[in-house]
């Protein structure tokens, strides 16, 4: 059976990687932004992006626009690929008939 990754698998960290995965590859969102789309407090997305950045699959910057502190995220590459194979499990599991996608 295959195995799916759990880092992922959480139910709000897989929002967080998905609506990440939306962005083009390098692409930053504002921390406030992300915290927006995703519905979800300040407190209970850090932990989530916490998690996601000790396993290397995002990328968190602390700058400033002007004064502002400002935290951007995005997906990291390892990342990327991590939720793309963490699809690939899911669709998989749903259809075991379906052939693997090749890269």
């Amino acid at each position: 059976m295959t195995e799916l990754d759990p880092v992922i698998h959480a139910q709000a960290r897989l929002r967080v990687v998905a609506s990440l995965s939306a962005l083009g590859d390098g692409d930053l969102i504002a921390f406030p932004r992300l915290q927006e789309l995703l519905a979800m407090t300040a407190g209970n997305l850090s932990v989530h992006l916490r998690k996601l950045e000790d396993a290397g699959y995002v990328e968190i910057s602390k700058t400033h626009r002007g004064r502002t502190p400002a935290t951007l995220v995005r997906l990291s590459r390892r990342g990327r690929l991590a939720f793309e194979e963490y699809t690939e499990a899911i669709r998989t599991l749903l259809d075991p008939t379906l052939p693997k996608e090749q890269p």
